[in-house]
């Protein structure tokens, strides 16, 4: 025998009692069925209620074969055949739930009503509801704007201000159905279910719908687009609907609000505080890149003045003068190390040492432990870092004239500059 759906009779009925039909063991729970039920299960793109029966956890509740079953955690034996148990759904999910399925059925009626879009796709996902719109009924229209998003959100809030009636009805034959305005074509034969949002002479929306809506529009509360994106030639409308809307809109506002003081400014003209802000970011980006190109290039010409002296005199002296980065020798191969200097500050200094290198230059970005190893082309780097790196656990590669060896520890960097130089001598 079919469960009796008491939720289509009444979709505000939150507790009641019921008699166990049956209670099953599945893998981790318990399959129970009733002879009527206030659960609606999954299905039309809404999830599932929860609550309890007889005071346990109700965790999924699905239908097959005209028969729903609740998914209990709990033992069999705890939910005897025949027993009559308490059904107490979760109100704030049922509710949360009609308010975005109502915010949905809105959306897509006037979505057609008002482009001729067809909703060929809808999911109520935990951040947002996506309605897929394909542009088949009406020519004029071959791409979903953001000016035609916010008149179809206004068109849609309006439909909630005006508090227009949502009226279900259920209908045992396809005839009977196919009466009514619809907006798709009825897919069902028997046990059909029609929510219809205005009267059925005008309707904002009137379609065939499982789910469960409030019995106004105005209990929806407010309905917001958030963004349109292209999708597999349609129109994918990222949405939400009731409190969550509300919710969402609250946490955006306390951002303009918290953005709109750091900036002194009020959210009328936070945006050209943001843009004056932006356009100083600008100014002082490019001075800092030329500071650092004109550091890089004041570097290169230290350290080349270095390389182009008596090895044994640049030792001598230390060879560090105002240098940014500290200097040390590996028999003989210089090593300058630096904790300012970006890596890749480093790899435009080497670009412009490869001929003045007698040997093999090493440098070292000291915060994020890396070796670039740097020659006019002999030795090969890149066959160096390949084939000694691994041995104190880094990675990297390069070619022949720049590799970068990484390593997880600062202490690895000096014992492997120290290893190469020995390879070489």
């Amino acid at each position: 025998m079919a469960t009796i759906k008491l939720y289509q009779q009444d979709v505000y009925l939150r507790e009641t009692t019921a008699h166990i039909t049956s209670a099953v063991k599945s893998e981790t729970h318990t399959l129970v069925t009733l002879d009527q039920t206030i659960f609606f299960p999954t299905g039309g793109g809404q999830s599932c209620d929860k609550g309890t029966l007889a005071a346990f956890p109700v965790l999924d509740v699905y239908e097959k074969e005209g028969e729903i079953y609740h998914v209990v955690d709990c033992q069999p034996e705890e939910l005897p055949i025949d027993s009559e148990i308490s059904l107490v759904l979760d109100w704030n999910h049922r509710f949360d739930n009609m308010q975005r399925h109502c915010g949905e059925h809105i959306m897509s009626g006037i979505f057609y009503r008002e482009f001729g879009g067809v909703n060929r796709g809808f999911h109520m996902g935990d951040q947002y509801m996506t309605i897929d719109i394909s542009l088949e009924e009406n020519p004029e229209y071959t791409k979903v704007t953001w000016d035609m998003a916010k008149h179809a959100e206004r068109c849609a809030n309006q439909v909630i201000w005006d508090n227009a009636p949502v009226i279900t009805r259920h209908f045992d034959t396809h005839e009977e159905a196919a009466r009514l305005p619809l907006r798709k074509a009825l897919a069902l034969d028997e046990d059909i279910t029609i929510v219809c949002v205005g009267s059925v002479d005008n309707p904002s929306d009137c379609v065939a719908c499982c789910g469960t809506h409030p019995s106004t529009a105005g209990q929806v509360g407010m309905i917001k687009i958030y963004k349109v994106e292209s999708n597999k030639g349609m129109f994918r409308i990222y949405m939400e609907a009731g409190q969550r809307a509300f919710q969402k809109y609250q946490q955006e506002y306390d951002t303009l609000t918290e953005l709109g003081n750091k900036l002194s400014s009020g959210t009328e003209d936070l945006m050209n505080k943001y843009l004056a802000q932006q356009e100083k970011s600008h100014e002082t980006r490019n001075k800092l890149g030329q500071l650092r190109r004109l550091m890089v290039s004041q570097e290169a010409s230290k350290i080349k003045s270095i390389l182009q002296r008596d090895g044994a005199s640049a030792m001598a002296t230390g060879g560090n003068e105002s240098l940014e980065g500290s200097l040390s020798w590996f028999d003989g191969n210089p090593a300058f190390s630096y904790n300012i200097l970006s890596l890749d500050d480093l790899l435009n200094v080497a670009k412009e040492l490869y001929p003045v290198i007698p040997n093999i230059l090493f440098l070292v970005h000291r915060p994020s432990h890396t070796v670039l190893l740097c020659s006019s082309g002999k030795p090969d780097c890149g066959k160096l870092v390949k084939e000694n790196a691994t041995i104190y656990n880094g990675k990297g590669g390069g070619n022949a004239t720049s590799a970068r060896a990484i390593f997880q520890k600062d202490e690895y960097v000096d014992t492997f500059m120290d290893l190469i130089s020995k390879h070489l001598k």
